[in-house]
């Protein structure tokens, strides 16, 4: 049980190690990749299986026990989250294969994937602040590397202006993380829930208000969201798939994490309201931004900013209900953006361009992708049956149990925007004719493997469509366990 606790970090290091030693042999280096991702799919399956069985289980490093040691601990939420982190991982390599904007092949990328992986592996599985912190340090450091890698201008553009931002987070972080030290004297979960009771509330809203707004940070909520849209698009497909699905929703498990399991004792009905309003704004502002936008990865890395404040609004609401909306939309979200970005990397094989006053005409050329992009696009919008229209549905529910209004009314004001934004890309890239009469879909690009990953994912969307009851059950159950350290 030791090594499975271990294994979402320790599988995707060694997977990045033994990828770099080959990066001069391609062939011998996917095959290391794609052994490397299936068998950290395995170890998470295994550990869901551990949760679905109630365990909980834990490993301290270097010889000390909790809280002196550094923890690991995996609950039902962490596991939940590595499975879909692996899930992500597997789907994107597999796309990677394919013609549909995979990139320019350069020997470290698969290694800063992979060490990206791990990065996400440890904040899941950590039940260390410090630790948190230095595994968002590894996720930063792969992601400056997976941007900077390719070269071009508006990459190294986007490089400086992903890492100048994220350094005013991880610096407001580092900060933070002194501030709990000193006022607690722990950075262990456990110890810090137990200590932050004995804190006056002053200092406790204070302490915690600084660490939430560094996971704020990092998560692309308002006002601190500018570096994501800016940056985001100039990635290739499969890699901008796997920092949409996967990185903000590390911060936003922060959040939850920092008002649940280390310091709910500090979480005031002052800080409760200030995150309920952030969340609107957030969703407001991200929506408004889509909206505005012509090229479709754009409109996309908008809409993450405007999901992020739907979760984040699950995680003011509070209680096992807010808790369990939390970690139900972060699933649900983490397939639908990532297939999202995905299909449109389809849209441009097949036209030639992500712009949308550019392209059109593929409702007739090519109706099966126009059924694949509805499927993820309806979602988002959350138009029942599918897996977003749960996902609203619980956390409005509990809004309107607590009679919060303003939110709910904030909240389904976005989801018309969003559905006119899913229509605009509709509307120009399928329904309207191509501007140029004489285009032809290119049909001698290879996308077999892209439209594997496409269709996995809608799958998976549907699936919880179609039978939400089961992730609804092991959400609740998920929440149960939050706040509940030993």
């Amino acid at each position: 049980m030791s090594a499975l606790v271990i294994a979402p970090v320790l599988v995707p290091l060694a997977t990045a190690v033994l990828t770099a030693a080959v990066r001069e042999r391609r062939g011998l280096q996917s095959g290391l990749s794609a052994a490397g991702v299936a068998l950290l799919l395995l170890c998470s399956v295994a550990l869901v299986e551990q949760a679905l069985g109630g365990a909980v289980p834990s490993m301290a490093f270097g010889g000390w026990a909790a809280p002196y040691g550094i923890e690991f601990r995996i609950d039902r939420t962490s596991a939940a989250l590595l499975l879909i982190t692996a899930l992500m991982g597997a789907a994107c390599l597999l796309f990677m294969a394919s013609d549909a904007d995979p990139g320019s092949h350069q020997p470290m990328r698969l290694p800063l994937l992979h060490g990206l992986l791990a990065g996400v592996g440890g904040a899941f599985a950590t039940a260390d602040l410090f630790n948190l912190y230095v595994w968002f340090e590894v996720m930063l450091i792969c992601s400056v590397g997976l941007f900077a890698i390719g070269g071009r201008t508006d990459q190294l553009d986007a490089t400086w202006k992903y890492l100048s931002l994220n350094l005013m987070g991880t610096l407001l972080l580092l900060f933070a993380v002194g501030l709990v030290y000193a006022a607690t004297g722990h950075l262990n979960y456990a110890a810090l829930a137990q200590a932050s009771t004995g804190l006056q509330p002053a200092l406790g809203a204070m302490v915690l208000g600084t660490l939430l707004l560094a996971f704020l940070a990092k998560s692309g909520a308002f006002p601190l969201y500018a570096w994501l849209p800016a940056a985001y698009h100039t990635l290739p497909a499969p890699v901008l798939a796997l920092f949409a699905g996967l990185l903000t929703k590390v911060g936003v498990y922060a959040v939850l994490r920092a008002s649940t399991d280390m310091l709910p004792g500090a979480m005031t009905p002052g800080l409760t309201e200030a995150l309920g309003w952030v969340a609107a704004a957030t969703m407001l502002l991200g929506v408004m931004g889509a909206a505005y936008h012509w090229d479709m990865r754009r409109i996309l890395a908008f809409h993450i900013v405007s999901q992020i404040g739907y979760i984040l609004l699950a995680i003011a609401l509070g209680g096992d209900a807010g808790q369990a909306a939390t970690l139900f939309y972060t699933l649900h979200h983490i397939v639908v953006k990532a297939n999202l970005f995905l299909v449109a990397a389809l849209i441009w094989r097949a036209t030639g361009s992500y712009d949308l006053r550019h392209i059109g005409g593929l409702y007739a050329a090519r109706p099966a992708l126009a059924l694949l992009f509805l499927v993820p696009a309806l979602s988002l919008v959350g138009i029942p049956p599918l897996s977003g229209f749960w996902a609203k549905f619980l956390v409005l529910q509990e809004a309107l149990a607590q009679g919060r209004v303003a939110w709910t009314v904030v909240a389904l004001a976005v989801s018309v925007l969003t559905l006119y934004s899913m229509m605009k890309i509709w509307m120009q890239a399928f329904w309207k004719p191509h501007p140029d009469p004489q285009w032809r879909p290119d049909d001698s690009a290879r996308v077999a493997c892209a439209w594997v990953a496409c269709l996995v994912l809608a799958a998976i969307t549907l699936a919880i469509g179609l039978n939400p009851q089961w992730l609804i059950d092991y959400s609740q159950a998920a929440a149960l366990q939050l706040g509940r350290l030993p």
